[in-house]
């Protein structure tokens, strides 16, 4: 460090790890509360005005689909609320997210090609193409979210309470 540069204390290095929320985080969080809202909405329409009795498997599609609309945008509302710096829990839980609806879609989608007996070869690779790359994410995420810890430990010599990574 040159003379001519100030010196940052520990509290303005962690508030440079990860601002509480970037305008393009925002605008993410708002995508996901506004996604999430009109695809639970969408999706709630549709099942409801489905003429006749439905089978049980196209009630347990429209439930999850739904379940996963309001799973986003409950993270885009809970991000949007967050003043404080994340480091990176934000992505670990859309990572969570993302990978849980992926292999849920991925099961259900198996499930009616078996039934069906057609197409189990796509579906499963298809499936499983989407849940391998939930899964790239969700490791991915879980690195950052660890670095960024361990970086604040050294910054504050201080053991971070709660899940590191």
């Amino acid at each position: 460090m040159t003379e001519e540069e100030p010196r940052l204390s520990a509290q303005e290095m962690i508030e440079r790890l990860e601002r509480s929320l970037s305008p393009s985080r925002r605008v993410r969080a708002v995508a996901a509360l506004v996604a999430g809202l009109a695809g639970a909405v969408f999706v709630a329409a549709l099942w409801w005005s489905e003429p006749g009795p439905l089978p049980g498997r196209t009630h347990l599609a429209f439930g999850l689909f739904t379940v996963f609309c309001l799973a986003w945008a409950g993270y885009g509302g809970w991000l949007l609320t967050r003043r404080v710096p994340l480091f990176a829990a934000d992505r670990l839980i859309a990572a969570w997210i993302g990978l849980i609806a992926s292999a849920a879609t991925a099961a259900l989608v198996v499930v009616v090609t078996v039934q069906r007996g057609t197409g189990l070869g796509l579906a499963l690779a298809v499936g499983g193409l989407f849940v391998a790359v939930a899964l790239a994410l969700l490791v991915r995420a879980h690195a950052r979210r660890a670095a960024l810890l361990r970086r604040l430990r050294e910054l504050t010599g201080e053991e971070i309470s709660g899940d590191e990574g």
